[in-house]
């Protein structure tokens, strides 16, 4: 069904003549419900990215900051964080492939670091999605292993079972560029990619599939091209997910997923975990970026053009750096940031489009994500707010906000032990 947006809701009572007490004590009911759905279920963010230095004096777990630590999830009532061994794509060459894999080890050690050594009173690895309700029940936080990139197993399919021994339950097939598994939704011309090089999944990529179905690690098709997104489908035996996109026809972005690869995505019985990214969420308009060109040429600003907004100030005086901050802000004004209700509305597109089976939540914090209202894990409770106030019910919140991944989980989970035996 169509659910009204927030403003529409807030225009209605208005239309109504409802009284600023009565409105005020109708938000404090609201926010009491989502308050008690909240902590009623099991809230899981599929995406959150951790350094090289992860779980280290550095970077610790509890309280560095970063979006996700333990006191931020606890705070904001974050059950469980898929952690992520990402490694960027290079140039493909067994000693490239090495250092992927080291890379890979060393993000894999670094989680069971935090879980096993660090604070295993406070949180604890899931290696099943039943590990996930215990550990729950147990009143810990829980943590789980996703990869993001394909290319930390090179060519050598014996890898795929030593990181899901490791704990790895579902893997990005691709990341920006081209890979050996998969093209990439964003092809990079350093690495000398062409538009296309496999013309979606390849043939190898074929055989990651079914060993990832035979071992029983979720396949995950974000970052992939729409071709390749097309391909797993067909050829996956279990359902697969998006682990962190959104939806093309209201962010028109080459990571986001259009009306036709999210429809083969609930034929196939997956979930999109719609991702917090903030330019995944709302593009913004061309006269945006002339103007920040504008106020970056008029305070001198050092950085590149696809910098950051407040890279490149080093070499500024501070009255230039003040002003470059206030036209920031008033950037803001005129062309305001994505925030949770432009999130939602990602969200009540897909459940409109695939059903309320079929889509979850994702942040992708620490590696980009974050939008005004869910800056970090400690406002997680913002998304159910305003989750009740467009008129979820507590067993649909469940879902998005975990149930769907579950059963995804499950059954890649039963299908693996099918066919072991």
């Amino acid at each position: 069904m169509l659910r009204p947006t927030t403003l529409a809701v807030l225009s209605l009572i208005a239309a109504c003549g409802v009284s600023d007490e009565a409105g005020r004590a109708a938000q404090d009911g609201l926010e009491a419900k989502a308050r008690t759905i909240h902590e009623a279920v099991i809230t899981i963010d599929t995406h959150d990215d951790i350094p090289l230095n992860f779980a280290t004096e550095e970077v610790d777990p509890l309280n560095a900051d970063r979006q996700v630590n333990l006191e931020k999830m606890r705070a904001g009532g974050l059950d469980l964080g898929f952690f992520i061994v990402y490694v960027g794509q290079t140039e493909r060459t067994e000693e490239n492939y090495r250092a992927a894999a080291d890379a890979a080890m060393t993000k894999f050690n670094a989680i069971r670091r935090m879980t096993e050594e660090m604070y295993p009173h406070l949180i604890e690895l899931a290696y099943t999605a039943e590990d996930v309700n215990r550990i729950h029940e147990s009143g810990k936080l829980v943590a789980a292993i996703g990869i993001e990139n394909g290319y930390v197993i090179g060519r050598d399919l014996s890898l795929l079972k030593r990181y899901y021994e490791l704990g790895a339950r579902y893997i990005t097939l691709a990341h920006g560029g081209h890979n050996d598994i998969s093209d990439s939704a964003t092809p990079r011309q350093n690495l000398g990619d062409d538009v296309e090089e496999h013309g979606g999944l390849s043939l190898f990529g074929d055989q990651v599939v079914a060993e990832m179905n035979r071992l029983g690690i979720m396949v995950d098709v974000s970052h992939v091209s729409k071709k390749a997104a097309l391909d797993v489908m067909r050829v996956s035996q279990t359902p697969v997910i998006a682990s962190h996109s959104s939806m093309h026809a209201l962010a028109p972005h080459p990571r986001n997923m259009d009306d036709e690869v999210l429809t083969a995505l609930r034929d196939n019985g997956g979930a999109i975990q719609t991702v917090a990214l903030g330019s995944f969420v709302k593009v913004q308009p061309p006269e945006r970026a002339e103007a920040l060109d504008r106020l970056r040429d008029a305070v001198g600003f050092q950085g590149s053009s696809g910098g950051g907004e407040s890279e490149g100030t080093v070499g500024m005086s501070a009255e230039e750096r003040f002003q470059y901050e206030v036209g920031l802000e008033d950037l803001d004004r005129r062309y305001p940031p994505a925030d949770v209700t432009d999130f939602v509305d990602h969200i009540d597109y897909s459940v409109n489009l695939i059903g309320i089976d079929h889509v979850g939540i994702s942040s992708d914090f620490d590696g980009g994500g974050g939008i005004e209202g869910w800056q970090d894990a400690s406002e997680t409770f913002n998304v159910t707010l305003e989750l009740v106030k467009r008129g979820y019910a507590e067993e649909e919140i469940r879902k998005l906000w975990g149930g769907n991944l579950l059963r995804v989980w499950r059954e890649v989970e039963r299908f693996a032990a099918e066919l072991s035996g």
